[in-house]
């Protein structure tokens, strides 16, 4: 430790300390994201290979709902990795967490599909990614505080965007790595070869980045001022009881959740990780298309993490992220609309000219959601809206007559469809596809199209619609890690802090997208899914307006 105070003590070794410590935690807490955020960018091709059993709807909830599942485990992580850091160090917190997390992922590259292994395969997969949630809950707390713990006074917001610029790096390596295999694999194998096997070269090359990750952790020295506080015996004995048990402190826990957190997960993963989906499975934007546009979007956001951090040095961290999560809450309908403008101007067209209802029993129709893959979704309703959801078509529903069978009406045409109660596998079978046959030849008759069609896109309203979504995002993210830190005091500060973030990011932000393609599902708006972050964003407005205390300037001595 007196190593580290001497490093500490003139101005030019503590900034080269600062670099050091800065490029340890950003690139360990990088490869971290880029192991999570694989999974979320194949989630389609995930959904065929583990829930192949399901139907194609139920199949992709059930894969974003997985997706969600790994943020679910994160508080616990950070409840676990929280006391360790707050008793033990930082720095062997957030060690353990990158080689938990790098192993779970690269075991998920060697998972038996389900063809192979039936529901063994999703088994092991909901267990990977339990442990990859559980470790990035203790992962993001640590890095950020021992930062913030070394960074000097008047620069905390621009040292940690940082670790908050790592999500951007990660995101972009995922989408870079599937990227280029599927246009190695598709010239040497064909198109198909990344969907049959290929989409586990991004998790095994998970194992080369954990290789770097722990050597460079390795180099790390403790935060001084937990250096500090050990010293003098002020470690919390308690950081449980002492965080969740005092008021002073609760208080400032659920203040960090409702004011920041709430409205942190909301916009994040909205913009970085809804998009996909609605882009995918909404707008039929290729693979390929969508894996350029965001790249391209999160290479932009990594410069303004650090902007917005730096600004908040100057101005405070209130201002600055009130405004990202007031621009999103503005941002969110007219912004996905101007989406399906930019990406399917055809299918806008189409929805204007010829709106498609539903006519049906309600008491035909179910929320098509079976994780299990034990309920049959085969009324003539069901067959009907699943046929809609997965071709990307907003419907109108409307109540038909008591035991009828479901009628899809596309403009002047109706498709009367058929029920599958009852009949073996392969006659349901036929009987589905009989019926998606009929919907989609209506829906081509009215000029419904089957895919975006790339020579139509507008790039530019579409790059600009990511560019507000960024500046939101960022504005937004790039101050919160100092503004957290700065809110806890030391002793308790890896726990108090986790524990909100966690919930906001993993429980609000990790099920954006299962919840929004739920209620899409449910509804038939293809718009309608964007009311639960809009919910979560407004509550955080209001809460950060009215009850989040300025941080920027504070000691963390305290």
């Amino acid at each position: 430790m007196a190593e580290v105070a001497a490093e500490t003590s003139s101005a030019p070794p503590r900034e080269v300390s600062l670099r050091t410590v800065v490029a340890a935690s950003s690139a360990g807490t990088t490869f971290e994201w880029y192991d999570f955020f694989v999974f979320g960018s194949l989630t389609q091709v995930i959904s065929k290979t583990f829930f192949s059993g399901l139907t194609d709807t139920a199949g992709y909830i059930a894969a974003l709902a997985l997706f969600g599942a790994g943020f679910a485990f994160r508080p616990l992580g950070a409840l676990v990795f929280g006391r360790i850091g707050d008793r033990a160090g930082r720095k062997g917190a957030f060690l353990v967490t990158v080689m938990l997390m790098g192993g779970a992922t690269v075991a998920i590259g060697l998972l038996p599909s389900y063809a192979q292994a039936g529901l063994v395969a999703p088994a092991l997969l909901v267990l990977m990614r339990i442990l990859q949630g559980f470790a990035l809950g203790g992962e993001y707390g640590g890095a950020a505080i021992y930062v913030a713990e070394h960074a000097p006074h008047g620069a905390r917001g621009r040292a940690t965007s940082w670790v908050q610029t790592s999500a951007a790096f990660g995101l972009f390596g995922a989408l870079l790595v599937i990227l280029a295999t599927r246009l190695v694999l598709g010239k040497a194998f064909g198109p198909d070869a990344f969907d049959a096997w290929g989409w586990r070269i991004p998790f095994l090359f998970s194992a080369g980045l954990l290789a770097v990750s722990v050597f460079m952790r390795l180099k790390l020295s403790e935060s001084p001022t937990f250096a500090k506080m050990k010293e003098e015996g002020q470690v919390s004995a308690a950081p449980y009881t002492e965080a969740f048990g005092q008021w002073k402190n609760l208080k400032l826990v659920l203040i960090a959740l409702f004011a920041i957190m709430s409205a942190q997960g909301a916009v994040w993963y909205t913009a970085f990780f809804y998009v996909q989906t609605f882009l995918d499975k909404f707008l039929k934007v290729p693979p390929e298309t969508i894996n350029w546009i965001m790249m391209v979007a999160t290479a932009v956001s990594a410069v303004f993490y650090v902007v917005f951090g730096w600004l908040s040095d100057k101005i405070g961290r209130k201002p600055v992220m009130l405004f990202g999560m007031t621009l999103m809450l503005v941002a969110y309908f007219p912004g996905f609309h101007a989406l399906t403008q930019a990406a399917n101007p055809a299918l806008a067209e189409a929805q204007a000219r010829t709106p498609v209802v539903v006519v049906a029993d309600p008491a035909e129709c179910s929320l098509q959601f079976d994780p299990v893959g034990k309920a049959s979704f085969v009324s003539s309703c069901d067959i009907a809206k699943s046929v809609l959801a997965n071709a990307g078509v907003s419907y109108d529903n409307q109540r038909g007559a008591a035991g009828s069978k479901a009628e899809v009406r596309v403009g002047d045409a109706v498709v009367t469809t058929a029920s599958a109660k009852g009949l073996a596998k392969p006659q349901a079978k036929l009987v589905k596809t009989k019926v998606e046959g009929d919907i989609k030849k209506a829906l081509a008759a009215a000029g419904y199209p089957a895919k975006a069609d790339p020579k139509r896109m507008n790039l530019p309203l579409l790059f600009g619609v990511l560019f507000v979504f960024v500046i939101a995002a960022t504005a937004l993210f790039g101050p919160i890690a100092a503004c957290l830190v700065e809110l806890f005091p030391t002793r308790i500060r890896y726990t108090a802090m986790s524990l909100p973030y966690h919930i906001g990011t993993g429980w609000i932000g990790g099920f954006v997208p299962f919840t929004a393609f739920a209620i899409v599902a449910a509804v038939g708006n293809i718009y309608s899914g964007l009311w639960y972050p809009f919910g979560f964003t407004l509550l955080s407005v209001l809460t950060c307006l009215f009850f989040l205390p300025e941080t920027n300037g504070r000691s963390l001595d305290d």
